[in-house]
Order: structure tokens, then C-alpha cells, then sequence
């Protein structure tokens, strides 16, 4: 080994000066380093600087912001909101909770998760009471929370931290007004933490207006795991039902996999093909309300269900361990949620294979997503007893431009 291939020290989370009761938390969940982006951001936000982070799904940021602001609330009296956590997905607000819960298991913090859930009452209730009663950290998709903002009975003037996670899929999902108007809620001095997995000018905007000379954070934007072994398949859209179930045949042994479709519309169509090969799976999208979604997710990730069909809304936002296989039945229409699809596997160093279905109007796409991850792949075609698959060459005198050729059928003889 050389000297630049010798690999800085991870930090042990005891050299932060956090709380013993919450380094009993971490030992307990069977944390012992921290990650890069922890390493970086804890020292930061336990010195109450405002902080724009740039990292994306799997690397470890919630635990970056939440570590630092339970360290903090140790010993906390009243029972005012402390901290809003503002997410784009229910999913995503949930798991936050989640891990709150268990990092803060031996201090006296409490939490709540914020989302819509379909119109159930109960939940609504129990929501508003820990709004109107208080509660230490709030975790919140921002449109439902501003459903409760509205009753006029929350209140936030001691909000002392609001964290922003995947702002740029909140931004992505049109929440840029419900965000404004919830920051007119809260205190103007505050703490600001920012985090984004890609870094466009809408994001540089928002932090330019609502951080104050904040530290920044960048690491290795959109670059798949290592351990993600990605393939390419050239097909045409009616080669796409019969591919899947091949390929699945051949990874039996994988007990856990993921199929991406852009579109809520596909879901259960794909599931209806896989079923005609007696291949079961389930499916998870929008259309879904909140229970059914929770019963799927907890179905995948007790591994009673081995094939999850789903959209991109579980592309971030959810944290299932040890998932084999990740297929994108259609490329996805922007380049960093390929990254964040493929994200999925290969999580805290383990291995994992990712493979995408390309037709000829994808190529476009799939053009920016190399450009992206900075790799050319080699593209396969499919087995031969599916038919030809689409050809794809580069002409000259064309800009350079990839296209999609089919080959030409030789012309029938005359009679």
C-alpha cells in the first residue's frame, strides 16, 4: 500500500464530547465511527453555526443533525417546540422519527412525525395534541404541517433549530411556497441546517436567503456505492415483461429486490406481468394511503415480501438494509434519481447489483446519467429468444449524437 492509498482514521464518536447517555444510544445501535459527513457536520452544528450540506441518500446525514441537537436538548425542561425537521416524503419523516427515537432512548427528549395519512382522524388528533401540547422535535412534510399551522393553535417562537433534509427534492416536489410560509412561523434567530443531495441554483437561492454566513459541506455528489455492480439492457418496451422475469430467474438466491417505474400508472401493471410468470410481488406508490403503504414497507422489510415494485418517492427517504438487486423497468427522467434509485443496495459497504432497461427514448436520459456518475457503460442486448434488441451506434456528421438504429430487415424476394 502506498502512502496515498493509506485511508485517513474514521473518528470514534466519543471523540465528539457528546453525552454519555447519548454514546450509550449509539453503542447500543451498534454505531461505533462516524461517517465523513458526520465528522464534518457535528462539530459544526454543536458550535450553533448555520450549515448547507451536500451528500446524498445512504451516507449518514441524519444522524449528523440529529446527534448534535439531542446532545443539546439533554436536561431539557419545557415542553416547547425545540427543533422542526421539514421532509418531503412521509417515508422519510417516519424514518427520521424512528431513528430519533432510538438515538435519544437514554435522555428525556420526545418526537413526532407530521404527515398526511389519508384523512384518518385519530392521526390528525394525535398529531395536533403534540403540536398544541408540545413536543421537542418535530419531524414534518411541509404541506400537511401547514394544514395544522393554519388551525392557529401551534406554536413555534422557541424554536431554537429547523433542518431542512433533501431540499431539493422538497423544491423538485413544488413545497417552495408552503416553506416559506412555514418559516414565517418561527423565530428569526435561530439555527439553520440545510441538507441536499445535489446542489442546483434553486438550492443556492434558498440557503442565500435563509442561512446566515453558513459553513459548507460537500461530498462526492451522485456517485453510486462501489459495490454496486451496474448493468445496461437494451430493449424495446415489449421485450421489458418478459426480460424481468429472466432475469430474476437466474438471482433466486437474492432474497430482497426493488423494481423502479416513473410512473404510479406502471406499478401494477408490472406486478400483473410479473404474477402471469408466478413471480409474487407488491407494490407501493401515491395511489396508496398511508397504512397500506406502511403495511408494504414493513412486509419488504421483514423480507415476507422478496419483490417490491415501487416509484421514485421510495427512491429517498427510506433505510431497508441488505436489498440484492435494484431494477429500473425505465430510466428515470432526472439524472441524480438514477443515483438515488440505485442507492438502495450496496448500502454501508455490502455488495449489490443494479440493472436499467433502456429503450430508444430513454438514451437521452441515459446519456446524462453517464455524464453524471462520469462512466460510459456497456450497453447488452437481451437474450436472443426475446428478438432483436435496439442497436446502438454513433454516426459521424451528426454532432456526434448516440442514436438508436433498427436493423433494417433484408427486402423479401419478388414472386
Amino acid at each position: 500500500m502506498t502512502e496515498n492509498e493509506i485511508e485517513t482514521p474514521k473518528k470514534h464518536f466519543n471523540s465528539f464530547g457528546l453525552n454519555d447517555s447519548l454514546l450509550e444510544a449509539i453503542n447500543w445501535m451498534g454505531f461505533t465511527h462516524a461517517t465523513p459527513i458526520q465528522e464534518q457536520a457535528i462539530p459544526i452544528i454543536m458550535e450553533n453555526r448555520d450549515l448547507i450540506g451536500c451528500a446524498q441518500t445512504g451516507t449518514g446525514k441524519t444522524a449528523a443533525f440529529v446527534l448534535p441537537i439531542l446532545n443539546k436538548l439533554v436536561g431539557k425542561q419545557d415542553n416547547f417546540v425545540d427543533t422542526l425537521i421539514l421532509v418531503p416524503t412521509r417515508e422519510l419523516a417516519v424514518q427520521i422519527e424512528q431513528q430519533i427515537q432510538g438515538l435519544s432512548y437514554f435522555i428525556s427528549v420526545n418526537s413526532m412525525a407530521i404527515y398526511g395519512g389519508g384523512g384518518d382522524a385519530k392521526l390528525w388528533n394525535k398529531q395536533a395534541d403534540a403540536l398544541n401540547e408540545g413536543c421537542d422535535i418535530i419531524v414534518a412534510t411541509p404541506g400537511k404541517l401547514l394544514s395544522h399551522l393554519r388551525m392557529g393553535k401551534v406554536n413555534f417562537s422557541h424554536v431554537k433549530h429547523l433542518v431542512m433534509d433533501e431540499a431539493d427534492r422538497m423544491l423538485d416536489m413544488g413545497f417552495s411556497d408552503d416553506i416559506n410560509q412555514i418559516i414565517s412561523f418561527l423565530p428569526a434567530k435561530r439555527q439553520n441546517l440545510l441538507f441536499s443531495a445535489t446542489m442546483p441554483n434553486s438550492i443556492r437561492t434558498l440557503a442565500k436567503n435563509l442561512l446566515h454566513e453558513p459553513a459548507e459541506i460537500t461530498l462526492s455528489i451522485s456517485k453510486p456505492a462501489e459495490g454496486v455492480t451496474q448493468r445496461i439492457f437494451m430493449t424495446f418496451d415489449n421485450q421489458k415483461p418478459k426480460l424481468i422475469p429472466l432475469l430474476l430467474k437466474e438471482r433466486e438466491h437474492y432474497s430482497s429486490i426493488i423494481i423502479f417505474t416513473s410512473a404510479k400508472e406502471k406499478v401494477n401493471e408490472i406486478i400483473r406481468e410479473l404474477r402471469q410468470s408466478k413471480i409474487p410481488a407488491k407494490g407501493i406508490s401515491s395511489n396508496l394511503d398511508q397504512t397500506q403503504r406502511e403495511e408494504v414497507l414493513s412486509s419488504f422489510r421483514s423480507k415476507n415480501t422478496r419483490i417490491l415494485v415501487a416509484t421514485d418517492v421510495l427512491s429517498r427517504g427510506i433505510d431497508i438494509k441488505d436489498i440484492n438487486l435494484v431494477i429500473n423497468y425505465d430510466v428515470p427522467h432526472d439524472a441524480e434519481d438514477y443515483v438515488h434509485r440505485i442507492g438502495r443496495t450496496a448500502r454501508a459497504n455490502t455488495k449489490g447489483e443494479a440493472i436499467t432497461l433502456v429503450n430508444p427514448k430513454d438514451m437521452q436520459r441515459m446519456d446524462r446519467i453517464e455524464k453524471l456518475i462520469e462512466r460510459v457503460f456497456d450497453k447488452e442486448n437481451c437474450p436472443e429468444e426475446l428478438g432483436e434488441s435496439p442497436k446502438f451506434e454513433v454516426r459521424s456528421g451528426g454532432g456526434g449524437k448516440k442514436k438508436f438504429f433498427k436493423k433494417k430487415q433484408k427486402p423479401k424476394p419478388r414472386a
